[in-house]
């Protein structure tokens, strides 16, 4: 569980008693001949982040567009905070934060927002109340009355996410909020959300933001949702074995990997570029092995790399794609 500074963990732990903030259920949605959607469930607990990930052209966009009721599925059903999708009790539930900005650049982020926040039927005190404390939140209070032309690409994406959040959304819709930003602007967005304390769904393309914010993560491939769970449940039951590197002084690698073969443990064995690559369920407790069988070959174990797997490992697996292919 991740814990954000507003309270992540506790507002989902006691989430499993409640009803789920989101709930899909057998989305499909076919563009022609063309299955875009073929059977998506998943839900998300109140106060919980779920990591939404696939390559392109995996059926992203397309959930995230019915469930925000900007297209209605062909089949299956989806309830925002017990409301049905498309109705203005569900919209109103939802704060969306597209990948494209959705902001007016000639108008200040001031104007920007109560324009959207008129759109919501804010008004007066409380709509310029709410303008503060999202201007606050995503750390733009001191640049609310500048032209977003003249705001940086991070600064365009927190006041993005502002207009997203002036509603008081019970389930904010976050679709790749990071892309084309600079490392300062990105931690703040990751803050930002880290913070929240509301139902998110996340879709990026940066595998390290996923492992930091989601409580847990579904992956979606062709249409389909693959796998679901926690970054460690998914890694224990799809990321593999851990990588060892050796590096040897003038040895026989030829001999030392046909005796490395034979450790307990050891999968597989590869000489790559000089050095020795082992594929094992052991991780560094095979090191102990390994220089034991350096010793009986007078070979010299000069250095060694351990790494485990991780969330990139996990997708690579089960698409056999590269997030951005």
């Amino acid at each position: 569980m991740h814990q954000g500074v507003g309270g992540r963990e506790s507002a989902a732990t006691g989430a499993a008693l409640a009803p789920p903030m989101l709930r899909c259920q057998g989305l499909r949605k076919q563009f022609g001949e063309r299955v875009a959607v073929g059977g998506v469930s998943f839900s998300i607990a109140e106060g919980e982040c779920y990591g939404l990930l696939g390559p392109n052209g995996a059926g992203k966009t397309t959930t995230i567009s019915m469930l925000c009721g900007l297209m209605l599925p062909d089949a299956g059903e989806i309830l925002v905070n017990g409301a049905e999708a498309g109705t203005l009790e569900a919209k109103a539930a939802i704060g969306y934060v597209p990948q494209d900005l959705a902001l007016y650049p000639d108008l200040s982020a001031v104007e920007n927002l109560t324009f959207f926040g008129q759109l919501y039927g804010l008004k007066g005190k409380i709509l310029k109340e709410r303008i503060g404390e999202t201007l606050e939140l995503v750390g733009l209070a001191d640049r609310g009355t500048d032209k977003v032309a003249t705001f940086s690409g991070g600064m365009k994406r927190r006041a993005n996410m502002a207009a997203g959040l002036l509603h008081r959304p019970r389930l904010l819709v976050l679709d790749e909020p990071t892309v084309g930003v600079d490392p300062q602007s990105r931690n703040a967005i990751l803050e930002t959300v880290g913070r929240l304390g509301i139902a998110v769904l996340y879709t990026t393309h940066y595998m390290e933001e996923a492992a930091k914010l989601c409580d847990r993560i579904g992956i979606i491939d062709d249409g389909l949702l693959i796998a679901e769970g926690t970054e460690q449940e998914l890694i224990g039951t799809h990321g593999g074995l851990d990588h060892v590197r050796l590096t040897f002084a003038e040895a026989d690698l030829d001999l030392l990997a046909a005796a490395c073969r034979d450790l307990d443990g050891v999968r597989e064995v590869h000489e790559v570029d000089g050095d020795l690559e082992l594929f094992t369920a052991h991780g560094p407790a095979v090191l102990s092995s390994v220089v034991a069988v350096a010793g009986r070959h007078a070979a010299a174990l000069t250095g060694f790399e351990v790494r485990s797997p991780d969330l990139e490992d996990v997708f690579l697996s089960l698409t056999g794609k590269e997030l951005r292919d």
